[in-house]
């Protein structure tokens, strides 16, 4: 009997796959062989501007150095989930200098800010909850929304930072329990949000505000208490801390509750001790004399590329998908990897190219990029 098409996986796998190349959304991982900005791709040495590595921290020799102890002292991962003697001192010690580095009563670890906004946003979202989302949150907070709504929660979403429209939907969601969800820093465009005009608003209805901070490397962090509303902070270790892994910080109420409900932390293994011991060097490194310097380095090469640009990442909007992947293509000939950001990543007819710089850039490295753009510019009339 021959398969029917409608039931045959054969013939749907090959059905999306062909959309996808058609329409120039096709991706596929690259093997980047490097320690830091440079490396070899395909052969070539190209220079990255790709990575979130924002200030450099993976290839520190303090936080490089922190991970090697770690590994040596507790092997390389941790065994099993943190409820089920997963737990090293060296998540608690983490976890008691990430509530201090963020200002916060108390702090958790998930394996990573993925998991850590799908923990948080399931634990919240319940019955008679309401969470208004920004439409341009990261992907993370669109699944976390998700996962409330199946346990009863009503998610709506506001368009971006448009704050009169929140404040309707907060009107008329008065009398449920509320929860505001952003990204602090969005991951694509690089605008940031009205942190003090949300807390305003989260203070007038009673709502919970939760601030994605995985992008803020140069925005200062918030304070557990603004405006009148209370502030509960997501953050990773893979950017501004360079190793792997998520955190919620916040009320100890919260942390607590997270640890006794959040499926995405007590269904998964502990964070390796090697990423945790290394986060933990970097919080140093970040907290002295030297984490200031290279966060002016790195506010000094993004006002190069775009004055008073708030964030390292830069979009260079080119519309459709095919204009993207051309312009990434001729940099990478340049000797330059920065990526074509398509859909869905971004809305259908905003594909970029996506800059992320680091403080680990050189000067020349920021020029040459800045001449490459100046040709694309020029020889494309982008």
């Amino acid at each position: 009997m021959s398969p029917n098409q409608a039931t045959d996986w054969s013939t749907w796998l090959d059905a999306e796959i062909d959309s996808i190349k058609s329409s120039d959304r096709w991706r596929s991982p690259r093997a980047f062989d490097a320690n830091g900005p440079t490396g070899i791709l395909n052969g070539q040495t190209v220079v990255s501007f790709a990575s979130n590595d924002y200030l450099g921290l993976t290839s520190h020799s303090a936080v490089k150095a922190a991970a090697r102890d770690a590994i040596d002292r507790w092997g390389s991962g941790s065994g099993a989930s943190r409820l089920v003697v997963g737990s090293r001192p060296i998540h608690h010690e983490l976890e008691t200098h990430l509530a201090s580095w963020r200002g916060t009563e108390s702090a958790v670890l998930f394996p990573t800010g993925f998991a850590a906004n799908l923990g948080l946003l399931a634990t919240l979202g319940a019955r008679g909850v309401v969470v208004h989302s920004d439409e341009l949150n990261h992907a993370s907070i669109i699944d976390g929304c998700r996962m409330a709504r199946a346990n009863g929660a009503e998610i709506v979403t506001y368009p971006h930072l448009d704050l009169e429209t929140l404040a309707v939907h907060l009107e008329s969601h008065s009398d449920a329990r509320q929860v505001v969800v952003t990204d602090s820093v969005f991951s694509m465009d690089g605008d940031v949000a009205p942190i003090a005009q949300l807390a305003e608003l989260c203070a007038r209805y009673s709502a919970l505000l939760v601030l994605d901070e995985a992008h803020a490397v140069l925005e200062p962090t918030p304070p557990p208490q603004l405006g009148g509303t209370t502030i509960v902070q997501v953050g990773t270790l893979s950017k501004t801390l360079g190793a792997l892994g998520g955190f919620v910080a916040g009320p100890a109420a919260v942390i607590d509750l997270l640890v006794n409900r959040a499926r995405t932390y007590i269904f998964t293994t502990a964070p390796s001790p090697a990423d945790s011991a290394a986060a933990l060097a970097a919080i140093g490194v970040l907290e002295s004399t030297e984490g200031a310097a290279l966060r002016e380095r790195l506010r000094s090469s993004v006002d190069r590329v775009r004055l008073g640009h708030p964030s390292p990442i830069i979009p260079i909007v080119l519309g459709d998908e095919s204009a993207a992947l051309r312009a990434s293509q001729e940099l990478l000939e340049c000797g330059l990897l920065v990526p074509a950001i398509r859909p869905p990543t971004v809305p259908v007819g905003s594909s970029r190219l996506r800059v992320a710089l680091s403080a680990a850039h050189t000067d020349e490295q920021i020029t040459a990029l800045l001449d490459a753009l100046s040709t694309l510019e020029t020889d494309g009339g982008r």
